[in-house]
């Protein structure tokens, strides 16, 4: 909802003339936007239009040249990224960061990690009071894995599983998080249109059942006109659209940077 001055009224995030150089080159070029509580907001671009940066910056894992970054109202610029998972901000990666020797289920409940009182090791040898925890944040992880239809893989190691199903358990780990927002880096890279088709149907189910804020980077222009509800263009870095799918569509600097008129056609 916009307020009258044209902004979100209730912004779950805020991102104001944030920059990030690496050397002579300027990745990330004074962006700013606002995501809406609540809402898909995806952010488009052509490769090395800074988009990862970007959502790296949000997540801690690079600290921000400039600007400010707010979560909630809270400064995320300095924090670590540990810190900000507690916060309630949750990721995926480009490139699967599972541990690939240890189960579907074991890597969710490492996916738990920031909401456990006790040791990750404590609860899973069952030391002490942590026998209680453990089955606590257990029954979550199982929740997940039903919500993701893969109860049958929960003790297959998840490096033995098909390229689609690891993507799927990876969002399975941010979701362990209980995360407010989740920040996905191109969950359907990779992936055949039957598995597309069921990472979109996850998404939009984790948004609409969780009420889980989501920022996509994704390729599929199908996919981000189709789920979103805005979406921010980055070409070099720097901020060149930013509105619903229908505006960014009918975009000429959008038209002339990254669609091209081929994909504008209906």
């Amino acid at each position: 909802m916009l307020d009258s001055s044209g902004g979100i009224s209730d912004p779950i995030l805020t991102v104001d003339k944030v920059a990030k150089s690496f050397g002579g080159v300027q990745a990330v070029r004074e962006v700013s936007l606002q995501v809406e509580r609540g809402s898909i907001f995806s952010i488009i671009g052509p490769n090395g239009a800074g988009k990862t940066s970007l959502v790296n910056m949000i997540s801690g894992f690079y600290k921000a040249d400039q600007g400010s970054i707010k979560f909630d109202g809270t400064e995320l610029i300095g924090r670590k990224p540990n810190g900000i998972a507690e916060l309630g901000i949750a990721r995926t990666f480009q490139n699967i960061a599972l541990f690939r020797g240890l189960t579907v289920l074991d890597n969710l409940m490492l996916g738990r990690h920031v909401r456990m009182k006790s040791s990750v090791l404590s609860c899973f040898m069952y030391w002490g009071a942590a026998q209680k925890e453990e089955i606590h944040h257990r029954k979550r992880a199982e929740e997940i894995i039903d919500f993701l239809r893969i109860s049958d893989l929960r003790r297959a190691n998840t490096g033995e599983l098909a390229y689609g199903l690891q993507k799927r358990v990876e969002l399975g780990r941010a979701l362990a998080l209980d995360p407010t927002l989740l920040l996905l880096d191109e969950p359907m890279a990779g992936m055949n249109q039957e598995e597309k088709e069921d990472m979109v149907r996850y998404v939009l189910d984790v948004n609409a059942e969780f009420g889980t804020t989501i920022v996509l980077i994704e390729h599929d222009m199908g996919v981000v006109m189709d789920i979103s509800d805005h979406i921010v263009v980055l070409d070099q870095g720097e901020k060149i659209s930013d509105g619903t799918p229908e505006q960014v569509k009918a975009d000429p600097a959008v038209i002339r940077a990254y669609l091209g008129a081929s994909h504008l056609q209906e």
